[in-house]
């Protein structure tokens, strides 16, 4: 258990957040969510010990164990892949290391009865036992199991770190944590390093670790897979909720409506006696009950309502200039980096308007084909722009191109030109820079901001093709969806490569799919392209397909359907009742739950109840019960699909 109490920390003029206190428990997964710069990566250092506190502390047992991955700024080299991972095993290879110095000493003497024989050969049973217990003969499995599920190649795995650019690096560094299994693992934007494949990976692995986990992530969908518990931060705050991203949105709102009502309840009551203490203040006959009234006032204990921190970037991109009906057509194009190549003659096209989701693994050609069309890679075949075209493009590291030394004001002002020069203030006030913050050096800026005043710099010029490499990394939820709102009312055609399904998701009308040099094109967004794989991961597109003879035998086993028609007939009838049994159970069980939440909304709605001392203990119970309802009702909306089924059939 690792126990935090008492943190605070001073930065810049304020708070980041102060007397924050909370505990983290085995099976705990936390989701720390809160705007850019909040403080979640600086509470992750702390628990690191990366990081010390202003003020509070962070205690745990000696022999607690913790795996830490910052957003980036990990290398290393002299090693291959599979030996820099090994490292993660340091006391079990120096163990296996003396197992085959016992085994060579074994082989070569022949002193078979005397003493040191005898201790020799009990070393190297102790040796070997203590190595099969701590797990070492699958060490070399789980090894490779962990690097190709975080996207490495069987070749990558003898390739020296070197030669691996930092986010393929970073995927090294959280492959040693996962494969060292501490106690806490803390994740600080892992998803920035990964694919659609690889995240739903560590999805899994996450979702049935046996520690505790706290991650700090912008992708919705990755928190809901993966976290029990969410912690915001908020105005130097901190607000637990014992449940996963999606709810705790609701949670909040619910809250803060609850707590709107007791204020207003008592405000009401409180204007009410301050009226009577007004009207009689001066009349001998009343002034016991005045002076009552007054001391019953002083003892009011004053319902708050929580701050939020509602900030979130505001804009719409230029009116798009119109262009010809082809905005981009490829044919024959291929590409390659010295012997290897990336794309074999491909063939596609973007029309006017159309929204495009480029997908595949890290080092398929997502990020290069978009290069190219904006002209910055060379390549083999052909490739057009349409009438008129005018590209916008964000780069996948666009961020990190700023000139550090410059301000947030100055990297706006020089870029803009004609009538945008007056509108410099006003742009930087939509991506929150307003006041000092816009003489801010870029070089100190979080990740979070330096693309939000990349993406402002993207709005400098019209264009009609906006292409995105990754736009959402480091972005907060408020600023990603106000992004993709943004792109929703977009008039011109888009291209945008990402990982975040979240973010996608409603966004395109079509997905590309990159692999093995080639691309496939399905219609719809990124989870129509799931369903039409018929998988719920994508990485089962690497399992094989059954061949001919295989869906030959297996018809060939199958009974014909007269042989069996009575019999099923029988059965479905039997699965009906047993199903429709479990139904009726389940609604039973709803009635009751929705009657106890609606008895508790009601009690928390009293003006007296955060007053009351058993508040605390009536919204535990209402979260239960809710939480409790929530489950009854999904799996009565699954018995009532499975009964559809067992009709129709």
């Amino acid at each position: 258990m690792l126990s935090v109490s008492g943190l605070s920390i001073h930065f810049g003029g304020f708070y980041l957040f102060d007397n924050v206190s909370f505990l983290i428990e085995k099976n705990d997964h936390i989701g720390l969510v809160g705007k850019n710069g909040a403080g979640k990566s600086t509470l992750l250092k702390i628990l690191a010990a990366e990081q010390i506190a202003e003020q509070g502390t962070v205690a745990k047992p000696n022999s607690y164990t913790i795996g830490y991955l910052p957003q980036d700024g990990i290398t290393s080299g002299g090693r291959t892949v599979f030996d820099e991972a090994a490292t993660a095993f340091g006391e079990l290879l120096s163990l296996e290391d003396r197992i085959h110095k016992y085994s060579a000493e074994v082989a070569t003497r022949t002193d078979y009865d005397s003493a040191s024989y005898a201790e020799l050969l009990e070393k190297l049973a102790d040796a070997n036992d203590k190595f099969a217990r701590m797990g070492g003969m699958t060490i070399h499995a789980d090894i490779e199991r962990t690097l190709k599920g975080l996207g490495f190649s069987a070749d990558d795995l003898r390739r020296m770190t070197d030669e691996f650019s930092g986010g393929w690096q970073m995927r090294i560094e959280l492959a040693k944590i996962l494969l060292r299994r501490p106690d806490c693992i803390l994740l600080d934007e892992p998803t920035n390093h990964l694919d659609i494949e690889s995240i739903q990976w560590l999805e899994e692995f996450l979702r049935s670790y046996e520690g505790s986990v706290v991650l700090v992530s912008h992708d919705r969908a990755f928190l809901d897979a993966v976290t029990n518990r969410t912690i915001e931060i908020s105005n130097g705050k901190t607000y637990d909720y014992n449940t996963s991203y999606s709810n705790y949105v609701e949670q909040r709102a619910e809250r803060r409506e609850l707590q709107a009502a007791a204020f207003r309840n008592q405000q009401k009551q409180i204007a009410q006696t301050e009226r009577f203490i007004e009207r009689f203040r001066y009349k001998a006959t009343k002034a016991t009950q005045v002076q009552s009234r007054v001391k019953q006032l002083e003892k009011v204990d004053r319902v708050e309502i929580d701050d939020e921190d509602t900030s979130s970037i505001r804009f719409r991109f230029p009116d798009a200039p119109r262009s010809g009906r082809v905005v981009v057509e490829a044919e024959h194009l291929s590409k390659s980096f010295g012997a290897k190549s990336v794309l074999r003659n491909i063939g596609f096209a973007v029309e006017r308007g159309e929204r495009v989701a480029f997908v595949g693994r890290n080092g398929e050609g997502k990020s290069t084909m978009a290069k190219i069309i904006i002209g910055r890679e060379p390549y083999d075949g052909r490739l057009e722009l349409g009438h008129n075209v005018k590209i916008g493009y964000y780069a996948q590291h666009q961020a990190e191109l700023l000139d550090g030394d410059m301000t947030v004001f100055e990297v706006i002002d020089n870029a803009a030109a004609g009538d945008m020069r007056t509108q410099v203030r006003n742009l930087l006030g939509a991506f929150l820079f307003s006041g000092d913050s816009v003489n801010k050096k870029v070089k100190v800026l979080s990740g979070g901001e330096k693309s939000r005043l990349a993406l402002a710099k993207l709005l400098l010029e019209p264009s009609n093709l906006l292409i995105l490499d990754e736009p959402t990394n480091h972005l907060d939820m408020r600023s990603k969806d106000m992004l993709k709102q943004s792109l929703l009312d977009y008039e011109g055609a888009l291209i945008v490569v990402s990982h975040d399904r979240d973010f996608l998701q409603g966004l395109t009308q079509k997905v590309v799919e990159f692999r093995g040099g080639g691309i496939k094109e399905f219609a719809g967004d990124i989870y129509d392209f799931l369903r039409a794989q018929k998988m719920e991961s994508l990485h089962e597109l690497d399992l094989p397909k059954p061949s001919a003879a295989a869906v030959a035998a297996e018809l060939a086993d199958k009974k014909t359907s007269t042989q069996i028609d009575r019999e099923e007939r029988k059965r479905r009838q039997a699965e009906e009742r047993r199903i429709q049994r479990k139904v009726d159970d389940c609604e039973k069980e709803i009635s009751a739950l929705e009657e106890r939440v609606a008895a508790l909304e009601k009690q928390m709605a009293a003006p007296s109840f955060y007053t009351d001392p058993d508040s605390r203990t009536v919204v535990s119970q209402y979260d239960e019960a809710r939480q409790a309802l929530e489950k009854r009702m999904e799996e009565w909306a699954v018995l009532q699909e499975q009964l559809e089924e067992v009709k129709t059939v």
